[in-house]
C-alpha cells in the first residue's frame, strides 16, 4: 500500500520559514521522482520542486528558485521542502507526490503523478 505522509504545514509571517516533510512507503523510492506541488484556492495545482531520488537532481519552479530547496533522506525514504523567505503568494495547500520518471526526467506535471499525499496547508500572512 502506497503512503505519502506529509507534515510540517502551518501559519507563518512573510519572510519566515517552514519545512515540510513527506515520508514515503509502499513503492520503490530509490528510482522515483519525488516532488512538491501546491494549489491555492481558485488556481490549478502547480509543481514547486522535484528531486530524482537516485541522482539527487532537482528542479524548481521559477517562483521559488533561491528560496525553496528539496532535500531528501534516502535512509528513511523522506523528502522535505525547506521554504525560506516565504511570501503571502506562497499560501496554498501543499502536496507531496511521487512519479515514475520517463528517461530519468522528472516532469513536475500533475498529470504524470502516480501517487499523491493528503496535503498540508501553508498560510503566509503579510
Amino acid at each position: 500500500q502506497v503512503q505519502l505522509v506529509e507534515s510540517g504545514g502551518g501559519s507563518v509571517q512573510a519572510g519566515g520559514s517552514l519545512r515540510l516533510s513527506c515520508a514515503a512507503s509502499g513503492f520503490t523510492y530509490s528510482s522515483a521522482c519525488m516532488g512538491w506541488f501546491r494549489q491555492a484556492p481558485g488556481k490549478e495545482r502547480e509543481g514547486v520542486a522535484t528531486i530524482y531520488t537516485i541522482t539527487g537532481n532537482t528542479r524548481y519552479a521559477d517562483s521559488v528558485k533561491g528560496r525553496f530547496t528539496i532535500p531528501q533522506d534516502n535512509a528513511t525514504n523522506t523528502v522535505y521542502l525547506q521554504m525560506n523567505s516565504l511570501k503571502p503568494e506562497d499560501t496554498a495547500m501543499y502536496y507531496c507526490a511521487a512519479e515514475s520518471p520517463s528517461s530519468g526526467i522528472c516532469s513536475m506535471t500533475p498529470r504524470w503523478i502516480d501517487y499523491w499525499g493528503q496535503g498540508t496547508q501553508v498560510t503566509v500572512s503579510s
